[in-house]
Parts: C-alpha cells; sequence; structure tokens
C-alpha cells in the first residue's frame, strides 16, 4: 500500500471531505505556497539581512522535507509549560534531554525547538548535526494561583552563543500581560535578527472572556487569526498556530471589529477554509503557518496527525510543529508517527486545496 493510499484509509470516511475540497473564498492562486525557493522568493527584498536567510536555508532543508518547502519541527517545552513529571511520566527517557534531540534527528525533522537547558546541555554535540530553536519564554506552571503569562529565561545571545538557527517565542494574546509580551518579544526578535537567526511566534490566546457559557473561542479561525496578523506584524519569521476548531469568535464574545459579510466574504465552516483564513493572516502565506500537533490521546493519535497534516497542507500552510503525539510514545513508536506525517507533505497527490 502506499503512502496516499494509506492516508485514504486513516482518514476513513472522511476522506473525500479532506481530500478533494476545493477553497473557493480565498484562492489557492491568491497564496505565496510553500516550495524549494519560497522562502528566499519572501525574504529577498525584505529587511532580513543575509545571516538570517542562511539560518532559514539551513531549517528549511534539513531532514526529511529539506528543499520541499514544508517544515516537521519537534518541540519539547512542556517540562516547564505542563510540568516535567506529567509530561514524561509516560516515557520517562525523556527526563534526559539528550534523548529528545535524538528523537527529532532519527526521525527527520528539520529541526527541534526546546528550552536553553535542554538544548544547552547538549549544544556541542549536537548543535551542528540538527537545527536548534531555543524557546526564550515560558509560562511555568508552579506559581498559584496560574496565570497568564509569558516570562524570559534567558537571553538571545545566549541562544545564538550555543549555535541555534531560531528563536521562538510564545505571546498570549488577550491576556492581561500582552501588551509587555509584545514589546519584550518584538525586541527580542530584531536583536535575533541583527545575530542572524530566524525567529518563530507561538501566537496564543489566553482571556477567560475568549470562552462563553455556550463554546470555547480560544481556537476561533476569526481570534487565532488576527493573533497571527500581530505575529507577522513583529516580523516573525514563521508563526505557529493551533488547527481552528471553530469560527465567529468576535461576533459570539461581542468584542473587537467585525461583521457578517466578514465571515461569509472569507471563508466557510470546513477545516481547511478555516485554516485558509489563519494562512491569509500569515501575509496571505508568505510568512509559514506552522500548525501545532495537539496532545496525545493514545490510539487516534495517528489518524489525528494526518487529519491536521491535510488540512494544513491544503489550506496553504508550511507543515506541523508536533510534540506530545511523538514523545509521550516509545521510541520506535514516535518516530514512525512523525514520519508518517512527514509523508503526507512529500505527496505530491495531496494538493493545495
Amino acid at each position: 500500500m502506499d503512502t496516499y493510499e494509506n492516508i485514504i484509509q486513516n482518514l476513513g470516511n472522511k476522506a473525500d471531505f479532506y481530500l478533494n475540497h476545493v477553497c473557493e473564498k480565498i484562492t489557492k492562486d491568491e497564496l505565496q505556497t510553500p516550495s524549494k525557493t519560497c522562502f528566499e522568493k519572501v525574504f529577498e527584498n525584505s529587511n532580513r539581512n543575509p545571516q538570517v536567510l542562511r539560518s532559514l536555508a539551513q531549517l528549511y532543508n534539513h531532514g526529511n522535507l529539506g528543499g520541499t518547502g514544508y517544515l516537521s519541527i519537534l518541540p519539547v517545552d512542556q517540562g516547564v509549560e505542563h510540568s516535567a513529571a506529567f509530561s514524561f511520566y509516560k516515557n520517562p527517557d525523556y527526563f534526559d534531554p539528550e534523548n529528545i534531540i535524538k528523537l527529532a534527528i532519527e526521525a527527520g525533522c528539520n529541526g527541534v525547538a526546546s528550552t536553553f537547558g535542554v538544548l544547552g546541555l547538549n549544544a556541542r554535540k549536537y548543535a551542528h548535526k540538527i537545527p536548534f530553536i531555543v524557546k526564550i519564554n515560558h509560562n511555568e506552571l508552579l506559581t498559584y494561583p496560574n496565570k497568564y503569562d509569558q516570562t524570559l529565561f534567558g537571553k538571545v545571545k545566549n541562544a545564538w552563543d550555543m549555535g541555534a538557527v531560531a528563536v521562538g517565542a510564545t505571546i498570549y494574546f488577550g491576556s492581561k500581560e500582552s501588551n509587555r509580551q509584545l514589546k519584550e518579544i518584538a525586541e527580542a526578535f530584531e536583536e535575533a535578527h541583527n545575530l542572524g537567526m530566524a525567529t518563530i511566534l507561538w501566537c496564543y490566546l489566553r482571556n477567560d472572556a475568549f470562552k462563553t457559557e455556550k463554546e470555547d473561542f480560544h481556537a476561533s479561525a476569526d481570534l487565532t487569526g488576527q493573533a497571527n496578523h500581530l505575529g507577522v506584524t513583529i516580523q516573525a519569521d514563521i508563526i505557529k498556530q493551533k488547527l481552528p476548531t471553530n469560527n465567529f469568535g468576535f461576533k459570539n464574545i461581542g468584542f473587537g471589529k467585525y461583521d457578517d459579510a466578514l465571515y461569509g466574504t472569507l471563508t466557510t465552516d470546513h477545516p481547511i477554509d478555516l485554516c485558509r483564513l489563519q494562512v491569509a493572516n500569515c501575509y496571505m502565506g508568505k510568512i509559514g503557518l506552522i500548525n501545532s500537533g495537539g496532545g496525545s490521546k493514545g490510539a487516534s493519535d495517528l489518524v489525528e496527525a494526518i487529519t491536521t497534516a491535510v488540512i494544513n497542507k491544503r489550506a496553504g500552510g508550511s507543515g506541523l510543529i508536533m510534540g506530545r503525539k511523538a514523545f509521550q510514545k516509545p521510541f520506535g513508536e514516535g518516530v514512525k508517527l512523525l514520519q508518517f506525517v512527514q509523508r503526507v507533505y512529500m505527496d505530491d497527490k495531496i494538493d493545495i486545496a
């Protein structure tokens, strides 16, 4: 059975729904779509210096997806964000940070994203073997009560010194602290670019008002799309975002600028169209959108991962950043899952909708 047939089998009765959908609101020809030279076309006339282009080239040209325009990144910062014991109890080997890097290398990922501690401890051994992406801020989970804040854990120069090609950061848009985070990360990204590193922004939403009595809009297409637009405004080179699960966030929380025509003009309720709106907010795909893989649920992980990859690719996205579905499994199973998802992006039969 070839890859495409295997993907159809895993999608089951949803295969036609996902694989044959056509986006008619924001069409394919309006986008900058991923290709071997896409980042060069986007940034060749930008203010990014040659060192940044070299760093992006290292990231885009590494691993199994090297030279395709797509990215497969292993992110493991959950030891800080979700607590280490909870994150690693299913596979205690990952308390040892070297195993995180080994997983990314064995799976053929474009890069590995983790903390100063994880990557710094192994920098001399691995920084030249796989692109490092240092996550420079976190919301640690030990403070009680928990808060919606991201705190800098180190300096951009520290990431450069350890040989990283990129820095990553999170902004909790909508939170009380978002304005400070926005200023901090804009300044950090400027420094990273000056040093020749690429920048990746986790554009997440955090506000209790985004969850109504009937529905949670933290992953709505319109709210996450606007978060993406703020992210590209501070010159993120790549945007990380959760896959949209619904829409009409502005309308339902009664906030911001919206009207009914906005929704009808730009999107439908199809998951690929909702993700297409996220891509459009990344300067029509000129800044790559990578969607997160989400938590591990066990037996359904492969189907969920394949579905997310198909939606992202057909929407015009640039790949996946998938952690828990891989590292919360035995090493070999994690490798196989990541590589199967990569094959979605390598399969020419799965085109942009």
